[in-house]
């Protein structure tokens, strides 16, 4: 049986949190009653004309400048033809063989040097409606019974960036979605979330015996809403499409929906191709040129990109926590606390653990305090730690009140403690001899349940190996 590798370009698509929508003055809201932020223009009554968001058109060349790309001297607005409920027009006003940004390249840290992605393009045009399909077994598209339209959305400013396909596995795919995200929310244009529909992704994906160097016939998952599904769905349908191949079949260029919740791949349509939306210059906008001075003005205004970020901090910890750290924007407030005398590998595992657990917002946390805390979690009870913690994002926190707690240290103290504890569980402490040490964690949890969280976990770990090495 042959080996294969998944071959995967991306189709990303960015709402602009721009104050009004890409041709109109309709308010770009979210979580609205439906059908409130429309107008003519937005709903394509006859005789209403376009007039070009200049903001969206700023905020473009930023995202394109962040992705390395080329910024076009010339850009054009087109007409994409389709028949579609959530298309008022019958067309959508897209940018196509002259888009604002192209020929970029991403690069995304890794283990072995990392690898870059390829931006094809990143162009501005209108979003669609929002289509709300209800009834039948799911409530997707396939299978409902009815389909509502929210034009709310329609006419939102849209950046869909396209990449080469040079991803080679779901792995691969989510680490530069996540890095890509970041990107975006650092660059202040767009929330990027993929639950509220600002940030949409779909994948295309074939596959390829692995040597070879041509490309197989593409399939492209659409409606996938979290960057896990994405990499279960191109895991699911790379394995598909290997089936198939292996079978002696031939794979049919579709889209499908992916069902994360049965891990289900649902043929939807047959693929497009561009001749297919009948593409022509929209002759009621003029073409875009940007100036000079504006592309370097928002040039300098870039900030340093997180693969950069990630290069960085990895030479302190390691790369999972240097990304952990940059993809969750916990990276300025560790270095903060770093500089305020907090050990650096403390640090990153008190703000992506306790931190984040607590649901402390980092732009609220006084870095100082937050040092003291971490330098001194071993000697405080944990029950008064996690409290500290959780009010660290509080205004006029201060550590020292927890920093007066002492934990119990005392072997003297702790000893009989354990001895009970291990007595009481014999067959986990067989367990832990017999080589699965992850089971330590279990007796340490109950020592802290007996303590009330006040036993010292630096000195619980030590005793505990201690006693189970006898």
């Amino acid at each position: 049986m042959a080996d294969w590798e998944p071959v995967v370009g991306l189709e990303i698509h960015v709402q602009l949190k721009t104050r009004t929508k890409m041709f109109c003055r309709c308010a770009n809201t979210y979580a609205t009653e439906p059908n409130t932020q429309t107008c003519p223009v937005c709903l394509a009554f006859p005789g209403a004309l376009p007039t070009p968001n200049e903001t969206a058109i700023e905020w473009t060349l930023k995202l394109g400048l962040a992705l390395g790309c080329e910024i076009a001297p010339r850009a054009l607005f087109h007409r994409k033809h389709y028949p579609y409920p959530d298309l008022p027009k019958g067309y959508q006003i897209s940018q196509y063989d002259e888009p604002l940004c192209v020929n970029g390249t991403f690069a995304v840290p890794g283990d072995d040097g990392g690898f870059e992605v390829g931006i094809v393009r990143a162009h501005l045009e209108e979003d669609a409606a929002k289509t709300i399909h209800s009834g039948g077994a799911t409530g997707r598209k396939v299978g409902s019974e009815r389909s509502l339209v929210d034009f709310n959305r329609g006419g939102t400013p849209l950046v869909e960036i396209v990449t080469r396909p040079d991803l080679r596995s779901a792995d691969d795919a989510k680490r530069f979605l996540q890095l890509l995200r970041q990107t975006i929310v650092e660059l202040g244009i767009s929330d990027a979330e993929m639950e509220k529909g600002t940030l949409r992704v779909d994948a295309n994906v074939s596959v390829r015996e692995v040597g070879e160097t041509g490309f197989r016939t593409r399939t492209e998952l659409k409606n996938v809403n979290s960057f896990n599904f994405v990499a279960r769905g191109i895991e699911a349908e790379a394995a598909r499409q290997a089936a198939v191949w292996e079978s002696g079949g031939e794979v049919v260029q579709q889209t499908y929906d992916f069902d994360a919740a049965t891990g289900t791949l649902t043929p939807h349509r047959t693929k497009e191709e561009a001749e297919d939306y009948r593409y022509f210059p929209e002759p009621d906008l003029v073409p875009v040129e940007p100036e000079r001075e504006l592309v370097e003005r928002l040039r300098s205004e870039l900030p340093e990109p997180p693969g950069a970020r990630i290069r960085r901090l990895e030479a302190e910890l390691d790369l999972d926590r240097a990304t952990v750290l940059v993809t969750g924007g916990l990276d300025t407030l560790y270095e903060a606390v770093v500089a305020a005398g907090a050990e650096a590998r403390a640090a990153a595992n008190v703000l992506a653990n306790n931190l984040v657990g607590a649901g402390v917002d980092p732009a609220a946390v006084d870095a100082a305090e937050l040092a003291k805390l971490v330098e001194a979690r071993d000697r405080i009870p944990r029950a008064a730690f996690d409290e500290a913690i959780g009010k660290s994002g509080s205004a006029g926190f201060r550590a020292d009140p927890y920093l007066a707690e002492t934990a119990v240290s005392s072997a003297d103290e702790l000893a009989p403690v354990i001895e009970r504890i291990l007595a009481a569980n014999a067959q986990q402490v067989e367990t832990y001899r017999s080589g699965k040490e992850g089971v330590l964690g279990f007796f340490v949890g109950q020592v802290m349940k007996e303590t009330q969280g006040k036993a010292n976990a630096k000195v619980v770990n030590e005793l505990l190996r201690e006693k189970l090495r006898a």
